[in-house]
């Protein structure tokens, strides 16, 4: 607590305390100054618990400081384990007049170079499982403190909502995805629906537009400013000249890379049909 405490200073101020006197403190508040909102907090102060009051609203940031202060601590007999505890693969460094124990764990080993190795991996217990006297004694002797002592945040108060504080580990760039989701299948049930709303508003109207367009060049001869810039559009179109395809002659061959530099083919001089050759066989 005191390492938690130099930690946070600055960013929070991290405040402890008897139940009864911090629920008594916080009716006190309620009752001075109206603010109900603080009520909920009541039904909190329960176990070991404590205050925290954050400066700013960072509040990940301050979760991340308190909860990396962490004391390790042995496995006790008759309590529930809080998480699974594994035993490694490896030497033990214990002799081999201890293989008995071993096997009454039901845990696999062999004699190294006059020592006892655990050949696998073994879950000594799992989460939520009562902790045995010989899982206490085994662990003792391989000196494995599986669990670990530290400031636990569950909940957040803000405003006067309280939230789990699974919230905090959700980022900006989640909470969007999440939203634009929403923003989809909202806008998917109000086209089904025809429901017009601001998200399918645009969609409507454009449709509509489409249909008008669509009955203005098929069934009348009214005309309209978007009409006749479309009409324009598509006569540019056709009269654009059209960009000649190469030919599949002119395609280079596969696996032949053109010379990127343009080739400038050299005069050749005319040559004379006798080179001076007949002379020489005759």
């Amino acid at each position: 607590m005191q390492r938690v405490r130099i930690a946070l200073r600055g960013k929070a101020i991290p405040m402890m305390g008897k139940n009864t006197l911090i629920r008594t403190i916080i009716r006190d508040w309620i009752e001075r100054t109206k603010q109900t909102q603080w009520e909920s907090l009541l039904e909190l102060i329960k176990g070991n618990v404590g205050l925290i009051f954050v400066q700013g609203d960072d509040l990940a940031a301050v979760r991340k400081i308190v909860t990396e202060f962490k004391t390790p601590a042995a496995a006790k007999s008759g309590t529930l384990a809080p998480t699974d505890v594994l035993v490694p693969a490896g030497p033990t460094g214990l002799d081999p007049g201890q293989t008995g124990f071993f096997q009454a764990l039901q845990i696999g080993t062999k004699i190294v170079k006059g020592c006892i190795e655990i050949m696998n991996d073994v879950v000594l217990v799992k989460k939520g499982d009562k902790i045995t006297s010989s899982a206490v004694a085994l662990l003792s002797k391989l000196d494995i403190k599986p669990f670990f002592y530290g400031v636990v945040v569950k909940t957040v108060y803000e405003n006067g909502t309280i939230y789990p504080a699974d919230v905090l580990d959700i980022s900006p760039e989640v909470l969007v995805t999440k939203f634009m989701s929403g923003v989809s299948r909202l806008t998917a049930i109000s086209l089904i629906a025809k429901y017009p709303t601001l998200l399918t508003l645009p969609i409507f109207l454009q449709n509509a537009f489409k249909k008008v367009m669509s009955i203005s060049f098929a069934l009348t001869d009214y005309t309209f400013k978007q009409k006749d810039d479309l009409i324009k559009g598509v006569e540019a179109a056709k009269a654009a000249p059209k960009k000649e395809e190469p030919k599949k002659d002119d395609k280079p061959a596969k696996g032949k890379k053109e010379d990127k530099v343009d080739k400038v083919e050299e005069p050749v001089a005319p040559v004379d049909e006798d080179v001076g050759l007949g002379s020489m066989f005759d």
